[in-house]
């Protein structure tokens, strides 16, 4: 209550603020809908150009002569050559020119970096840094940020001073989670946003493509340099009927996740079709897009309609709708234009899904939970519920959870479990507070921790079970790898809509399915929980709470960035060795990695994520999750030449003293999940050459590309059981590298004998260069020479 007061004198000036930054920068409007100049962002002086993306959709049209669907549209109207682009699904590389760059601070960290070692005076298109993922979970939302800032005050120093240097835009610890913030300040209809985020697509949700990257992409794009993607196929999800009742946007995703699977998006855009779009809010739609991460899509898309208008409206951008109805051709697709596949969804008969355990996509209707929880021997009892994230935190999302706790409330209950609350944004957190969402969800037992990623990246001091203490928690967040919440294995995490979260949390029961099961109130009468309502925007408008914002001066360059030496949380860095144009011969093998390899397998988050700028030091974690096959133990593996166990990165390291270059063998959609280039940029510091899987997951392929490592698939899946973690590695034929052409690989045995295998690799001529030179930005380098 307090922190409430605390703001008080402070809101009616901040409101003032952001009126008076409406009548600065907006535009008035022109006669025609051509001449209006609309900004992006109340933020920056950049203009919307809708005409300039049209007129190269018409030259694209042209050529390709068919029906358009909305990504394309979005995606070609970006083109830098849209004359002579070749376009083809699935083959082409697109070399695009992106609108914008969003980076939250654990991958801004290695990404200004970077762009420092390029030596260039100011980046080249509007960026922005987010601080949402530093922020530890324990006692509180004020208590838990004041210590956040104290402990991680260097790297904010840092960010905040390299953003004021070279022109981007700082939202200080506390402002929310990068993609909340997007959404309310930065994402329009036909954007094309990269982020350094996986999550990145939840923009799409306001009509964008908006993808995630690692921070060399970012580094590209905020360099001037044409943005390089793989021509996306495109998955139509054709909805219809509408949602009702407890089923919500979060149980579109699970079960397109559930028919998908975690690989089956890979290479593809996800876009959405059909009568059914218009029962799902705006922010219902980020919800969706943002989850779609977890089936490897490359991003998700909704078509513009009166949703998104109506939440541009609620936040300030009237102007940007208004702009958007006169170009509705380029924000939908074409009549029958064609699509890769497509899913079919009744929402009038789509039940509420919860997914998990381990893996999101192992969907479940609520209706058949406890049965299969029985028959698994899954937790029954629910330790903790946990609600927000930047999956599902708006004004909706709290007011259809607050209207379970209410019902509960009613009857003298409060959650069974533990129970936490993460607003999105400084500017949802202070609208629930003022509108009472947040105070009912605290009068059940809840906790409303601070605007920040928090337990769903890992970010959560724990302390009601020990480490391998088996239990169940039920999220509204959107990954659930082993682990990935509280660093316990044997903690079995489902992700499902908030407003189920508060009522499993209530009953406590993982098996609880509120359409049919009923609750027992203080007095011992039973009673059944009404299906959630709440608000899709607040009718008294957002409160804007605090102002968080640090604008880049106009002219930074002669401001400071400084980098202690002995810092232990940054670290300049020092260009990869080139490649010596030799063949790579007889390699170790580091590890034979087994079934499951995520970004968080590869590169742990959690307690690590205080080393993110810091190369040598964040290198230490490298590959310790990954389960080895030759013992199934982690972080257990052989040093191929002394015979001796240690840990990965300790053994990474010997190799490298030792001048043995080292390979890592890997299974089905390796490095899934997360965006983190540290997943790429740890294995090229210690001495990786190339890595050899079944499959690669999009952006950690590209990451490693970038790096200078050979990402390289199995010709034939099979020979992954061929190879051994004591057998000896040869990369052949490197001098005559080119696209499209397969590497051969001796693999020799232990007895002597000699497999001969073929790799496939997807580089293009840019992207051997990178390993040529030793890494993209090595390549830049070169060029500015």
């Amino acid at each position: 209550m307090a922190y409430v007061l605390k703001e008080a004198a402070q809101k009616s000036a901040r409101l003032a603020s952001l009126a008076q930054q409406c009548r600065l920068f907006h535009a008035s409007p022109a006669s025609s809908a051509a001449a209006q100049k609309v900004l992006m962002s109340r933020m920056e002086q950049n203009y919307i150009d809708y005409d300039k993306m049209e007129s190269k959709l018409n030259v694209v049209k042209n050529r390709l002569g068919r029906p358009l669907t909305l990504s394309e549209k979005i995606v070609y109207s970006h083109l830098e050559d849209p004359k002579n682009q070749d376009i083809k699904r699935g083959e082409s590389y697109l070399r695009l020119r992106p609108d914008r760059v969003a980076m939250q601070d654990a991958t801004a960290q290695m990404a200004m970096l970077q762009f420092i070692s390029s030596g260039l005076p100011k980046v080249a298109v509007p960026s922005t840094i987010h601080c949402d993922h530093l922020i530890e979970a324990q006692v509180g939302g004020e208590k838990d940020l004041s210590r956040a800032k104290d402990l991680n005050k260097e790297v904010y120093d840092f960010l905040a001073s390299a953003g004021a240097k070279y022109g981007v835009g700082f939202w200080k610890p506390g402002s929310g989670i990068i993609h909340q913030i997007v959404l309310e300040n930065y994402a329009f209809p036909g954007v094309l946003l990269i982020g350094t985020d996986s999550h990145t697509p939840n923009g799409g949700g306001l009509g964008g493509v908006c993808i995630g990257v690692g921070g060399a992409d970012a580094v590209d794009v905020m360099a001037d340099i044409p943005w390089e993607l793989k021509c996306p196929k495109v998955i139509g999800v054709k909805l219809t009927g509408k949602l009702s009742g407890w089923t919500s946007p979060k149980d579109v995703i699970l079960k397109v996740a559930g028919i998908l699977t975690v690989k089956g998006g890979t290479g593809a855009i996800v876009e959405y079709f059909g009568p059914g779009v218009d029962s799902i809010s705006c922010t219902g739609m980020g919800t969706i897009c943002n989850m779609g991460a977890e089936i490897g899509a490359t991003t998700s898309v909704f078509p513009y309609n009166h949703r998104m208008q109506d939440y541009l409206k609620a936040t300030t951008r009237a102007d940007i709708a208004d702009l958007a109805n006169n170009y509705k051709g380029i924000l939908t697709a074409d009549p029958n234009a064609q699509y890769d596949q497509v899913i079919e969804i009744d929402l009038d008969k789509l039940e509420p899904h919860v997914n998990g355990p381990f893996t999101p996509d192992l969907a479940h209707p609520v209706s058949q939970l406890g049965k299969i929880a029985q028959e698994k021997g899954w937790p029954a009892e629910i330790k903790v519920g946990l609600i927000g994230s930047c999956t599902n935190s708006s004004y909706e999302d709290m007011s259809r959870s607050a209207s379970i706790a209410k019902q509960a409330l009613k009857h003298g209950l409060k959650s069974k479990a533990a129970f936490t609350i993460t607003p999105g944004s400084e500017q949802i957190r202070a609208t629930i507070e003022r509108d009472g969402q947040a105070a009912a969800l605290r009068d059940i037992g809840g906790v409303v921790l601070a605007n920040a990623c928090g337990p769903c990246i890992g970010q959560w001091d724990r302390k009601d079970v020990k480490k391998g203490e088996k239990n169940t928690i039920v999220t509204s967040y959107n990954r659930n790898f082993t682990g990935r919440n509280d660093a316990n294995p044997a903690t079995h995490a489902f992700v499902t809509s908030p407003e189920l979260v508060t009522a499993m949390a209530i009953a406590g029961d993982l098996g609880f399915d509120p359409r049919r099961d009923e609750l027992k109130g203080a007095d011992g009468t039973k009673f059944k929980l009404e299906s959630p309502y709440g608000d899709e925007l607040p009718s008294k408008g957002f409160d804007p709470g605090q102002d968080t914002y640090q604008p880049p001066p106009s002219d930074g360059s002669s401001l400071k960035v400084h980098v202690s030496p002995d810092s232990q949380r940054l670290q300049l860095l020092s260009p990869f060795d080139k490649w010596d144009g030799k063949d790579l011969t007889d390699m170790v093998i580091l590890i034979k990695a087994k079934g499951k390899c995520t970004t968080d397998h590869i590169s742990a988050a959690g307690q690590w994520l205080k080393y993110r700028g810091h190369l040598d030091n964040i290198s230490n974690n490298l590959l310790i999750g990954a389960v080895n096959a030759e013992n199934g133990e982690i972080n257990k593996v052989k040093h191929q030449i002394t015979g001796e166990y240690d840990g990965v990165p300790d053994t990474a390291r010997k190799y490298k003293a030792e001048k043995i270059p080292w390979v890592v063998i890997g299974d089905e959609n390796y490095g899934e999940g997360s965006s983190r280039e540290h997943a790429a940029l740890e294995p090229r510091h210690l001495g990786g050459r190339a890595i050899i899987v079944k499959s690669f997951a999009r952006i950690h392929e590209t990451n490693l590309k970038k790096q200078g490592l050979l990402p390289l698939t199995f010709s034939n899946p099979s020979d992954y059981d061929k190879i051994q973690p004591s057998d000896r590695i040869s990369l052949l034929g490197l001098a005559d590298l080119a696209p499209g052409k397969p590497v051969q690989c001796e693999v020799k045995h232990k007895d002597g004998s000699v497999d001969k295998i073929e790799l496939k690799q997807t580089m293009n001529e840019g992207q051997i260069e990178w390993f040529k030179a030793g890494s993209a930005l090595n390549r830049m380098a070169e060029l500015k020479k």
